[in-house]
């Protein structure tokens, strides 16, 4: 993927907010218990930015956690939504390339589906920067169960029609380190976090269709497709109710 596809790709996601905040999935308190065992530390009374926060999907339960949490979002749209949605959190312009906070400012900083917008060599000696020591940087993605047959199926679907889109579908389980810190300055700890949730087929597929590789398709690719797919599914899920299955892939690294 070339730079300018990649930022493209990035800011799609700003003319979709409203179909984003509606539909995609949240992430289980599991995730949570996870980070702060990894972490050593709890969240409650600990400042964390969450960067890449988008409609503060992520951000709410770090809030909710008890954390003194602040967003860092790039996107006009993203960040309009975030602000109608939570206005009693503050929210911040910026990426993580360029953090807009202090040096040795944070304990926790945090990615949900995020960090690959980064470019790791500027996005990690920015994360060293922002965090106290012993502070961690926890990246996690919701990844699609591809042990589950419908899962596999669609997902085979959608790299037919579209091509591969490692945000929607799980990466395999290969350490992929390198990838977030290709400096080699963090030891990641990786754990998975299965959980579910019942949600209707149009949810499922308000869902998907808010993802980059469907956004820069453009409408009227992304709606065939869709009616296809709900077609499909429908043999799979009658009753108009979908078991979507995720595998939460954690990364996280502390600070010496």
């Amino acid at each position: 993927m070339t730079a300018s596809s990649h930022a493209f790709r990035a800011h799609s996601f700003n003319a979709a907010a409203a179909q984003y905040a509606a539909n995609r999935p949240s992430y289980p308190t599991a995730l949570l218990d996870t980070i702060e065992e990894l972490a050593g530390r709890p969240l409650a009374g600990a400042r964390v930015a969450d960067v890449g926060a988008g409609t503060g999907l992520a951000t709410a339960l770090l809030h909710a956690r008890g954390a003194e949490v602040v967003a860092v979002e790039p996107g006009d749209g993203m960040a309009a939504q975030f602000r109608r949605a939570h206005p009693g959190i503050p929210i911040i312009r910026g990426d993580g390339n360029d953090l807009p906070l202090a040096a040795d400012s944070v304990d926790f900083l945090t990615y949900a589906q995020a960090w690959h917008w980064t470019d790791p060599d500027r996005s990690v000696p920015e994360a060293l920067r922002v965090l106290r020591p012993g502070g961690a940087l926890a990246l996690w993605w919701n990844t699609h169960a591809l042990d589950v047959p419908w899962i596999a199926a669609q997902s085979h679907r959608i790299q037919h029609r579209f091509g591969g889109d490692r945000t929607v579908h799980r990466n395999g389980d290969a350490d992929h380190s390198a990838l977030v810190d290709p400096t080699g300055r963090l030891t990641f700890t990786r754990r998975w976090v299965r959980w579910s949730r019942r949600v209707p087929l149009d949810t499922h597929l308000a869902n998907i269709g808010s993802h980059s590789i469907f956004l820069v398709h453009g409408e009227e690719a992304s709606a065939a497709f869709l009616a296809d797919e709900r077609a499909l599914l429908l043999k799979t899920f009658p009753d108009e109710i979908v078991d979507e299955v995720y595998d939460v892939d954690l990364l996280l690294a502390t600070t010496a």
